[in-house]
């Protein structure tokens, strides 16, 4: 949600006055299964990214490059949000309201502060409240079908603590350049991408800058942010990779690196020590779970939990309540989950106990494991640096393996899907 919040507050600044946009005739540029994206959305999104790179500095790519990954990005778009219609997945009003709530609040603003400004800048309320919904709609088919769907095991951080001893405080500041190979691609086709790899990297050896180079060649979603991936922890890296790392200065670019399906070049943008004192804010949580199977529907479930929540309505015991109903293995504990740092339960999970206050019971909460009942107990700040490693590399792993099976997950929608292209007129 803070990403999604990050994303709308940029889109405050970058809105785009409907008396700018292109005048032209307008035609369909893509059909994908029975939807379609006009040559007009693609051009108020083109403009809208394009203002995104100037304010970053970034120097466009050819209008024929920009115009493709553009278009890449909302088919990709289109394709989640036909597949979260097919699966009932959708937003409600009062979500929106919110989340408009907590973005007036970001920009230290309220809601009729934040109506004027998108007024000023061009932007109807209806359109606002549009975009909103798509965001949090693919956010939450992220949430749902990929990160709430990921497990980290101590063994795993364990194993990644032993590899990377004496690099834990490491972070590193990097940049890609992505060239995604198809699945079962042959040796032709894997020598053609490596060859526009190397296109890339010798555009960079003659001084073009590597965010132009990335907005240009890079497939990767961070294209259009001139291939920023922001600050790795050493732990989230192989070690491999860390001893190459290791050896380049700030601003060195590497050769070629094949791994996960794709084709790289990382840029070393900066690095930096992260040791010290590692303050985190940890909540106490109690819940009760009812769960979702083959043989309790949705339905049944979320019914079962109103019940559950009727209950302690009445005045009933939290406690006594889920050691008799919630079917986790905290039940026999009156549903005590402990101090929970974050990144320990799923998204929808968090962001359900973060918006209460302590002694507050949560509205019935959808998770992967099926409907929630969530009572806050106690917050704290808590020093965590002893254990700092151990969390730092479980949220690392965490987002390393929602990455590369949302990429996967992502191909495998292409793959399935009618995608009609018509950006080039035949």
């Amino acid at each position: 949600m803070k990403q999604l919040l990050l994303a709308a507050t940029l889109a405050l600044s970058l809105a785009t006055p409907a008396s700018a946009a292109v005048q032209t005739a307008d035609r369909i540029v893509a059909v994908i299964n029975n939807g379609v994206i006009t040559l007009s959305e693609l051009q108020q999104r083109e403009a809208e990214i394009t203002a995104s790179l100037k304010r970053q500095n970034v120097a466009l790519p050819p209008a024929s490059v920009l115009s493709r990954q553009v278009l890449d990005l909302m088919v990709n778009e289109q394709l989640q949000l036909q597949y979260a219609a097919s699966n009932g997945l959708r937003v409600s009003e009062s979500e929106i309201d919110q989340t408009l709530q907590r973005l007036a609040a970001q920009n230290k603003t309220d809601l009729q502060g934040l109506y004027a400004r998108l007024q000023q800048d061009g932007l109807s309320l209806e359109q606002f409240r549009k975009s909103l919904r798509k965001d949090l709609l693919l956010d939450r088919i992220k949430e749902r079908e990929i990160v709430g769907r990921v497990n980290v095991t101590d063994s795993e951080v364990e194993q990644v603590l032993k590899s990377t001893q004496g690099l834990s405080n490491a972070e590193y500041r990097l940049a890609m350049i992505q060239l995604n190979i198809p699945e079962r691609a042959d040796a032709a086709q894997i020598e053609k991408l490596r060859q526009r790899l190397q296109e890339a990297q010798q555009a960079i050896r003659n001084g073009q800058p590597f965010a132009e180079v990335a907005a240009r060649y890079s497939e990767a979603a961070t294209a259009l942010s001139g291939g920023d991936m922001g600050w790795k922890g050493a732990s989230a890296l192989p070690p491999d990779f860390i001893q190459l790392l290791d050896s380049m200065k700030v601003g060195d670019v590497t050769d070629i690196v094949r791994a996960n399906g794709s084709l790289f070049l990382f840029k070393l943008s900066d690095k930096r020590n992260s040791a010290g004192e590692q303050l985190v804010q940890q909540h106490k949580v109690r819940h009760i779970l009812i769960k979702t199977n083959e043989a309790t529907s949705e339905a049944e479930a979320k019914a079962r939990i109103l019940q559950v929540q009727d209950r302690l309505q009445r005045g009933a015991s939290f406690e006594a309540v889920a050691r008799q109903f919630s079917e986790d293995g905290s039940a026999s504990l009156g549903g005590d989950l402990g101090w929970l740092n974050p990144g320990d339960t799923v998204p929808e999970f968090e962001r359900a106990f973060n918006a209460l206050q302590p002694g507050q019971n949560s509205e019935p909460v959808r998770s992967p494991f099926g409907w929630h009942l969530i009572r806050l107990e106690e917050v704290r700040s808590q020093d965590v640096s002893g254990e700092r490693a151990k969390l730092a590399i479980k949220q690392q792993i965490r987002q390393r393996k929602a990455e590369q099976n949302y990429n996967d997950w992502l191909q495998q929608l292409r793959a399935a899907a009618f995608i009609d292209d018509r950006l080039i007129e035949k």
